[in-house]
This record gives structure tokens, C-alpha cells and sequence, in this order.
């Protein structure tokens, strides 16, 4: 008899050990289940426009420690700032360089070693009698967010300045010389505001998509990976549904530089006309962004929006590209 109560004992202990488990195993598979789709529900997505406020281009997007600073052209008075967390929702944080000389354009932002913020931007020359009269200048402020303050005028007859620092401090000014055409100059510098050396010319418009619609290359900007210099830049008229993005790639960051053979790697779809003058940034996951603009329509004109898409290289170390409108895309 205790025998016979023993066995049946640990019978009963097993078939509530066995329940216990069922039921520890069920409720994971619930959980995992409702993780999964509150998962699905709080992927994060965007859609272009990012910034429909008016007409805006040419946006240059900085990074400083988890934030993320927007300059783009906007009233031509001088420049605001977009301030976000994640480069998809930006809020205006107002304006942090008033230019009385009017027709600002193409701003870009560097973070010095020395902790200052120095503003790149093209502005009407003071003598302007023709739409292209513009110049190239400076200004400094000790915080992203301004207010930037006017120090010199570093070249006449440009546009479109961009400041490169290699991997070994040297830094390298990137612009448009508007002389005999829209040619892409670099000028080493001895500093943010001193010029060092004479400007070499890197690329002018050539191609045929940098020719279909007015004879430009413009919208300089320099990404480095290993040892290539990627020269990415913005091609034919900008108030064109023709304009677009291609790339070049030297060993050094004064050239030679030869132009990619797939050029251009953004360039409109049925949809998106326009896409261009563009800037790259390290998403909050660490992989590349482009910042551009689109036009609204596919007439000859200046109606833009902001925009963002990624951007990658292959196991090639060949640059690619994508650009979306109106669709659900996964977020950075």
C-alpha cells in the first residue's frame, strides 16, 4: 500500500511539473507574439518630403555629439537651423546668420578642432550685375546653433563651398569657380579662414548628363573611405528635373580625380525630378545618409523640398544611392 501511494505521489508531481511547463511555454510563445508585433507596430519610417516649409535646397546636416543641425538656402537673407534628434523630424531654431548682401545660398557647416563652428556661404557680391555674381565667405560662432558672425569674403566669382578635413588634420576647401564655366576647384587651407597654396581644378561639366539642361558640375562635397577620396557632386541646371548626383574618386584629396563610368547615381525617376545638392551624414546606427533636395514639379524652376535617403558603398567600394517620395521608408 505505501508503495502504491509513493508511485501515485510521483505521478501527480510529474503531471503538475508537466502543466507548469506547458503553461511556461505557452505563455513564452504569447509574449513572443506580442513583442513581435508591438515590434512591427514601433518600426520607425519616414517619408519625403522631410521639410516642406516653403521652397528649401541645399542642405548641409552637421552632427554634434547626438544631435543633428540642418543649414539650408531658404529666404536668401541669410540662414536658419533645423535642429533633430533623428534626422527625420527637424524643428527651426530660427536664424543664425543675417547676410544684408542677400542671395545666400549653399551653406556649410564645419566643427573645428578648436571647438568653434565656422559657417561657409555664398552670397551676392557688392558690385552684383548679373544673377551669377556671387562670392564665397566665412563666418564663426562658438555653437552650431549661431549666431554665426561675419569675418571675410575668401573667394570672388564662387559658389557652393565645402570644407574637408582629411584623416590627418589638413584641411582642404572644395568649391565652384564660376569662370569659364561651373568647374569644381579645391584650395588646401592653413586653417578654417586662411588659404594655403593656389586652387586646382578637379572636374568641370563634361558628361552628358552634367550637359542635358545648362553645363554645370557643382555642389561639392568629400567623403573618405580606406584610402579613396569620394568627390561627390550635383550636375546640369538646378531649376532643371535633369539635375542629379554623380561621384569621382582620386588617392589624393587634390586630384587627379576620375569621374564614376555609372554616373549619375541619383538622378530623377517619373516621379522625382530634380534630385540634388546634396550632404552626407552617420545616421544614429552608424551607416550613411544623403540630405538633398527634389523639385516639386518638372518645370524649369526653383520649387524644392528636403529629402532623405541612404546612401552606401559596396563591397566594391562602388557609391549607391536611392531616392523616394511620398512612400513609407524605414527610418535611420
Amino acid at each position: 500500500m505505501v508503495s502504491d501511494r509513493k508511485i501515485w505521489f510521483q505521478l501527480m508531481l510529474t503531471r503538475v511539473a508537466l502543466s507548469a511547463m506547458m503553461f511556461m511555454v505557452v505563455g513564452a510563445q504569447h509574449l513572443a507574439a506580442d513583442e513581435s508585433a508591438n515590434n512591427r507596430a514601433e518600426v520607425a519610417t519616414y517619408r519625403n518630403p522631410i521639410l516642406d516649409q516653403g521652397s528649401m535646397a541645399d542642405p548641409h546636416v552637421l552632427k554634434v555629439d547626438d544631435k543633428y543641425y540642418m543649414y539650408p538656402t531658404s529666404h536668401g537673407r541669410g540662414f536658419d537651423v533645423f535642429v533633430s534628434d533623428d534626422l527625420v523630424d527637424w524643428k527651426n531654431q530660427g536664424t543664425v546668420f543675417h547676410d544684408p548682401r542677400g542671395g545666400a545660398w549653399a551653406p556649410d557647416v564645419f566643427h573645428a578642432q578648436d571647438g568653434k563652428f565656422y559657417l561657409y556661404y555664398t552670397d551676392d557680391m557688392p558690385d552684383k550685375r548679373e544673377f551669377l555674381d556671387k562670392q564665397i565667405g566665412v563666418a564663426v560662432a562658438d555653437s552650431p546653433l549661431g549666431p554665426f558672425a561675419d569675418r571675410q569674403v575668401l573667394e570672388a566669382n564662387s559658389i557652393d563651398a565645402h570644407l574637408f578635413e582629411d584623416t590627418d588634420g589638413r584641411l582642404y576647401l572644395y568649391y565652384v569657380y564660376l569662370r569659364e564655366g561651373f568647374r569644381i576647384l579645391v584650395r588646401p587651407m592653413a586653417d578654417p579662414l586662411t588659404p594655403a597654396g593656389q586652387p586646382v581644378e578637379l572636374i568641370r561639366p563634361t558628361e552628358p548628363w552634367e550637359r542635358a539642361s545648362g553645363h554645370v558640375t557643382e555642389g561639392p562635397f568629400v567623403i573618405k573611405r580606406g584610402g579613396t577620396y569620394y568627390l561627390t557632386y550635383s550636375g546640369t541646371g538646378a531649376d532643371s528635373p535633369n539635375y542629379g548626383i554623380g561621384y569621382a574618386t582620386s588617392k589624393t584629396p587634390t586630384g587627379p580625380f576620375t569621374k564614376y563610368a555609372g554616373n549619375p547615381i541619383v538622378k530623377r525617376t517619373p516621379d522625382i525630378h530634380g534630385p540634388g545638392h546634396h550632404s552626407i551624414v552617420k545616421g544614429p546606427r552608424g551607416d550613411l545618409w544623403m540630405v538633398y533636395h527634389q523639385k516639386r514639379n518638372s518645370a524649369i524652376n526653383f520649387d524644392r523640398y528636403l529629402a532623405i535617403d541612404p546612401i552606401w558603398f559596396d563591397d566594391g567600394g562602388v557609391l549607391h544611392a536611392k531616392v523616394t517620395k511620398g512612400t513609407a521608408e524605414s527610418a535611420p
